[in-house]
């Protein structure tokens, strides 16, 4: 290869960094975006939360201490996995959640899109875990199983889904919170 071919090489690797870059700087607002098209699909795929699952309320006890902002990198990767957890609980046994499936496929949709869009940006930073972003990683992973084998235990009912619902509008909007703040 010449020098030319060089050079063009070099110029479109380092064109595609500083794009991407630019990508990731502005990645808090677009997530803004994301979840607040996320709130309205989760209102839009169901209606009012039916009274009788009133009394079959519990609490997950969401880990608010993993969204402090001590480093934004860390924030981002604690959203990415909450974002994925979300996405795995939406993913299965959804035959009792009697919900507008148009609704959830976007839902679903929005929220691949935003883990690999995060994904490739937490990536960039991060090639390594801390001890206390794995501490983070494993409270994450602690909350979910519970609201996992919460609908399991119900057995995937129509008052576990609205409830799950519910919890998943709960971090959605303390994500919403603490990306304003970035």
């Amino acid at each position: 290869m010449n020098a030319f071919g060089l050079i063009q090489i070099g110029l479109i690797l380092s064109c595609t960094t500083i794009i991407s870059s630019l990508h990731c700087n502005h990645l808090p607002f677009q997530q803004r975006k994301v979840i607040e098209n996320s709130l309205r699909l989760l209102d839009k795929m169901g209606k009012k939360f039916p009274q009788q699952c009133l009394r079959e309320k519990t609490s997950f006890r969401f880990p608010t201490q993993i969204l402090q902002p001590r480093q934004n990198e860390s924030v981002g990767v604690a959203i990415e996995e909450i974002f994925q957890h979300i996405f795995y609980i939406f993913s299965k046994n959804l035959t009792l959640a009697a919900w507008d499936g148009t609704a959830l496929d976007e839902f679903q949709n929005g929220l691949y899109l935003q883990i690999e869009q995060l994904g490739a940006c937490v990536i960039k930073k991060h090639t390594h875990y801390h001890r206390s972003k794995e501490v983070s990683r494993l409270k994450l992973k602690k909350y979910f199983r519970k609201i996992d084998c919460f609908l399991k235990d119900k057995q995937h009912n129509l008052c576990s889904w609205e409830i799950s619902r519910a919890e998943m509008r709960r971090c959605l909007q303390l994500i919403d919170k603490v990306t304003r703040k970035l």
